[in-house]
């Protein structure tokens, strides 16, 4: 995949433990909701139909109590390989009214997993409609909000290392 540099943010990292573990805690709820959201805040409700058009939807909590649902859609899965989500559509590709505020401007995910020595290679690619609003995430801090999450995968790999 080409990377636009003024419309895309790119995250990536070498994440310890194997593909097929990283791969369960991006695809399972219950583990998805224990890393996904930059600490403080916690995803109080994750649902996640696995297809393409398949429902995406999580509600953030904040500090103070405040819901923030967001609603989206997959849209391409490839097992171990690929996830590429949007909150531009909701459930069998139906496009959104409006995207939440709460969340900053809309986006396409694509999420990348490739084995890396006894490791996994992971890249998270938000893809912006314009280059205002991909900097508008950026200044919303989107950089240090993902690089948090990402911190918070590798600590629950980490945890579920030791469980195995």
């Amino acid at each position: 995949m080409k990377i636009d540099p003024t419309r895309d943010l790119v995250i990536e990292r070498h994440l310890k433990a194997p593909l097929a573990r990283v791969w369960r805690c991006w695809t399972e709820p219950d583990l998805f909701r224990q890393w996904y959201a930059p600490a403080p805040f916690t995803l109080s409700a994750v649902e996640m139909e696995l297809r393409p058009g398949g429902r995406f939807f999580m509600e953030m909590a904040g500090p103070d109590g405040q819901k923030m649902p967001n609603e989206g859609s997959f849209l391409l899965v490839e097992p171990q390989s690929k996830i590429v989500f949007t909150d531009l559509m909701t459930q069998d590709f139906s496009p959104v009214e409006k995207v939440s505020d709460d969340f900053g401007p809309a986006f396409t995910a694509v999420i990348t997993f490739a084995p890396e020595g006894s490791g996994t290679l992971y890249r998270a690619v938000a893809r912006h409609a314009s280059a205002r609003e991909a900097k508008i995430n950026l200044d919303m801090g989107f950089e240090q909000g993902w690089g948090l999450q990402a911190g918070q995968l590798e600590a629950l790999l980490a945890r579920l290392e030791t469980d195995a």
